[in-house]
């Protein structure tokens, strides 16, 4: 056990994790790099050049004649895959805080970092890309001294990209990171940090072993669910799995048991012996809370169980996601789906597509809100269409998260104009280091879900970072905003927003869904009401067939009598004809500016 390391490495995104791990595995020998980002194995991580999934490796490193095992965790750096990380400083002793040197500490840095010293792991800071022509190092250090006090002979320089100072990194861990404290001899207690489904041997769980030892063919179960199983497969990690007859204290691996059934695994749940059990559960990492909510719905009905099963095994993957069943008028049955974020939201829907082939319609995303009723009860409302009439409603409640946003001075202007914009409040603002600030801005989480991530990086030519926590509930005048096709509400377009707002927006998305949807043999028209009240309307004027073509000359009357019939026939039409709502149409109604 003295010989084991267990560390993760955590950055801003961007900053080289992904890189720098590479050249980990090459030094130890654990692969050979065919390509970047070996960790990176999902098409969609290679494609856009981010980590989705934290990702487990072992290596094996020779240092003053010991050959030492070191368990590693690459993690991703996007405010959106923040509960991936809280999950993986869980499983570690001691953490890489890797920093780059051409851009400097920045928001999800330091919620990271937070994050790690909330779990007592020992932080190794890391300064990465050296070898850029743009890179300054010294103030960069300035600015990590600064962050957590330690020398400037702690910091290490390292570049992912050549290689140089990896060794350095390597020996640090060794000697700085505690390796894990434990009782071989105690009942086996290990925490599950993560689960994936194999389609040939069921679902497979990773953990890291508090406690005890576990052996192949050993009757385990899992304390939280109460369920039993056996062991059929232990093993570590490398780039494959790789079986192994015995697991002790402090190692990281996996148990194959056959588990087919995706509710029985829960991340974050402790294995146990059914024979000598532990007393109690480890304390896993903080519930997941969601942050946007929208509605996920299969384009054909009889898909509806096939989404279900998708979005479990889905779920065992990607532990942040939420979903429960609900219903919707235009679009029938789906699921109400919880993420953590715009890109997490865009991200699962891209998963669904590639990995389960199922086609969805994802509707406006919204937040949760309180509602607090005339008798004062209150309900939590993810869904506009679950909002009681407007008689009965006392006031409503809306979450506000705090924000932390890291940019140069010469942006202040403008993003103070953006957060002023989305109903913020400034609260301070810091002056880090040389001409870098630290602003903090009270924002209704309902402002920031659509698209305010992309307007600063925008307007701060991408030199801001932005990091939130959830900072409860403050009341809020809200409007709910319909948008009615031929009198018919589409509850999949309708959305709670400010009343200084909602007749902006119910103009644009009248606007918006005017150039959209398909003309039809019958006039639409299209509406945006709050309440009783339509304040904006358009009409999608109707394709018509020339019925008078056949008359030349003649009376007026027979061109009469033609075009009567032919306005009688539209009146049937439209009495009958429903209106099918494009795709692009929801997708457009987000991207509102």
């Amino acid at each position: 056990m003295n010989n084991i390391r267990n560390f993760c490495i955590i950055a801003h995104i961007d900053h080289g994790k992904s890189t720098l791990a590479d050249r980990l595995l090459e030094r130890t020998q654990t692969i050979k790099i065919t390509e970047g980002q070996m960790l990176d194995n999902m098409d969609l991580e290679r494609e856009r050049g981010i980590t989705i999934k934290s990702h487990a490796i072992q290596m094996e490193y020779k240092h003053n004649g010991e050959t030492y095992i070191l368990n590693l965790i690459d993690t991703p750096g996007h405010v959106d895959f923040s509960y991936e990380v809280s999950r993986s400083i869980a499983a570690c002793e001691g953490a890489l805080l890797v920093v780059d040197a051409t851009q400097g500490v920045q928001a999800q840095t330091i919620s990271n970092l937070y994050m790690a010293i909330e779990h007592d792991l020992e932080i190794i800071p890391v300064l990465n890309k050296i070898d850029m022509p743009s890179a300054m190092p010294d103030e960069v250090e300035d600015e990590i001294i600064e962050l957590i006090g330690c020398k400037r002979e702690d910091i290490l320089r390292a570049s992912g990209k050549t290689g140089e100072g990896v060794d350095e990194v390597l020996a640090a861990i060794v000697e700085r990171v505690p390796h894990p404290n434990g009782d071989t001899k105690a009942p086996l207690q290990a925490l599950i940090f993560d689960s994936v489904f194999n389609s040939f041997r069921g679902i497979i769980a990773y953990f890291k072993i508090e406690n005890g030892e576990i052996r192949k063919g050993d009757k385990v179960k899992f304390f939280n669910t109460g369920m039993e199983y056996v062991a059929d497969e232990v093993g570590v990690l490398k780039m494959d799995m790789v079986p192994r007859d015995v697991l002790k204290t402090g190692e990281v691996g996996y148990i194959i048991s056959g588990i087919k059934d995706a509710t029985e695994v829960k991340v974050g749940d402790t294995i146990t012996h059914v024979t000598r059990p532990c007393d109690k559960a480890i304390a896993g990492f903080q519930e997941v809370k969601p942050m946007v909510f929208a509605g996920v719905y299969p384009i054909d009905p009889s898909e509806y169980e096939n989404l279900r099963a998708s979005l479990e095994k889905l779920q065992l993957n990607d532990a942040s996601l939420t979903f429960a069943p609900e219903s919707s008028v235009a679009l029938g049955f789906g699921f109400r789906c919880g993420f953590l974020g715009l890109l997490h939201m865009e991200i699962v829907q891209e998963r669904l597509d590639r990995e389960f082939n199922m086609d969805v319609i994802t509707t406006v995303p919204n937040v949760s809100y309180m509602v607090y009723d005339k008798q004062g009860n209150v309900k939590e409302v993810h869904n506009p269409s679950g909002l009681p009439e407007q008689t009965m409603i006392d006031h409503i409640e809306e979450p506000y998260i705090r924000s932390t946003i890291i940019t140069t001075t010469n942006f202040i202007g403008p993003i103070m104009t953006l957060c002023l914009d989305k109903r913020g409040e400034l609260i301070n603002q810091e002056y880090v280091s040389g001409n870098r600030v630290e602003l903090h801005f009270m924002l209704p989480l309902g402002e920031i879900v659509i698209d305010f991530y992309d307007k600063l990086k925008s307007i701060s030519k991408g030199y801001a970072s932005f990091d939130y926590h959830i900072d409860g509930f403050r009341p809020s005048r809200l409007a709910k905003l319909d948008i009615l096709l031929n009198g018919e509400p589409v509850d999949a377009l309708s959305a709670l927003t400010h009343q200084d707002n909602a007749v902006t927006i119910g103009r644009k998305m009248c606007e918006k869904l005017k150039d959209l949807i398909p003309r039809q043999q019958f006039d639409i028209a299209i509406q945006a009401a709050i309440g009783a009240k339509i304040v904006a309307r358009e009409t999608i004027k109707c394709v018509r067939k020339d019925v008078t073509a056949k008359c030349y000359g003649g009376d007026v009357s027979r061109k009469r009598k033609l075009l009567e019939k032919q306005k009688k026939g539209k009146k049937r039409m439209k009495q009958i004809g429903n209106v099918e709502v494009p795709q692009k149409a929801f997708l457009a109604v987000l991207k509102l500016d």
